[in-house]
C-alpha cells in the first residue's frame, strides 16, 4: 500500500489497446486499462457461473474456448472442471498472460499451467473468424462488459450477425456458447435467435440494482436448434 493507503500499482506496461496496469489493494490486485478498472481478484463467481453453465451442458469430454483472460477465474474454473478435455485461452495483452503467470498466479491456482491449456496470444475476433467448423464444444466471452459496452469497437463483430454465425459454425453439434454482460441485451438474445433457437439468461445477482447476466445459446445434440434449455438459472455475486 501507498503512504495514502490506496492501491499500489506493481507493475504498468503499453498494451495493444492503451496501457494497462495492475495495482494491488490490500491482498487483491486489480488491472486497470487507460485509467479504467476492469476487474480484480475480488469473488470471481460470475466468471466461473460463465464456464460452469458452459461446461455443464457441452458434450463430453469438451472442448472449450475462453475469450478474455483476465485474472484467471474463468481458466481457473475450466480446469477444475472434470467435463474439460482441453481449453484454448485467446488473449490479445501478452502483458496479462505474464501477470497471470507471476503476480496473479496464486489467486487463480497457477491454472496457466494446466497442461489441458493452449494460450493464444490474439484477437478473439481475428481467432473466430477462422476457427475450423465444429472445433470447439464450448465458447466463452467475457471480453466486454456486454454487448452493448464494449471495451474496444472491432468486438462489436461478436454480437453482430455475422460472429454469431461463426460461433455457431465453429460449435460442434451440441456445443454451447456463453456469453457474459453487465445487464441484459435482449437485442443480442434477438440476434442469437437467427442461428439458435435454444437461448438462456442466467442473473448474476449483485444485491442491489440490475443484475449481470450469463447468456447461453445451444446447439441441439443433431445439429440443429429447437427451444427450451429448461428452467435451471442460478443466480450469483459479481465482484469485479
Amino acid at each position: 500500500m501507498n503512504s495514502e493507503g490506496g492501491p499500489q500499482v506493481v507493475a504498468r506496461k503499453q498494451g495493444v489497446c492503451g496501457e494497462l496496469a495492475l495495482r494491488r489493494a490490500g491482498q487483491h490486485h486489480e488491472i486497470i486499462a487507460n485509467g479504467v478498472f476492469l476487474m480484480d481478484t475480488r469473488g470471481g463467481e460470475s466468471e466461473r457461473l460463465l464456464v460452469r453453465a458452459a461446461a455443464e451442458r457441452m458434450p463430453d469430454p469438451g472442448r472449450m474456448m475462453i475469450g478474455g483472460l483476465g485474472v484467471g477465474f474463468s481458466l481457473a474454473e475450466a480446469v477444475a472442471h472434470p467435463r474439460v478435455r482441453e481449453v484454448h485461452v485467446l488473449e490479445r495483452e501478452a502483458v496479462v498472460v505474464d501477470w497471470n503467470r507471476t503476480h496473479l498466479r496464486v489467486a487463480n491456482g497457477d491454472a496457466l499451467a494446466d497442461p489441458r491449456v493452449r494460450v493464444h496470444v490474439a484477437d478473439v475476433v481475428a481467432w473466430l473468424r477462422e476457427a475450423a467448423p465444429a472445433s470447439l464444444d464450448a465458447i466463452c466471452l467475457d471480453v466486454d462488459n456486454g454487448p452493448d459496452w464494449l471495451v474496444t469497437p472491432g468486438n462489436a463483430w461478436l454480437y453482430a450477425g455475422e460472429g454469431i454465425a461463426a460461433a455457431h459454425r465453429a460449435l460442434a453439434p451440441g456445443g454451447v456458447l456463453a456469453v457474459w454482460a453487465a445487464a441484459p441485451a435482449p437485442e443480442y438474445v434477438r440476434r442469437l435467435h437467427s442461428h439458435f433457437t435454444e437461448v438462456q439468461e442466467l442473473p448474476v445477482r449483485h444485491g442491489t440494482g440490475r443484475p449481470d447476466v450469463v447468456v447461453l445459446a445451444h446447439r441441439r445434440a443433431d445439429g440443429g436448434d429447437t427451444r427450451g434449455m429448461g428452467d435451471s438459472t442460478r443466480t450469483a455475486r459479481r465482484n469485479t
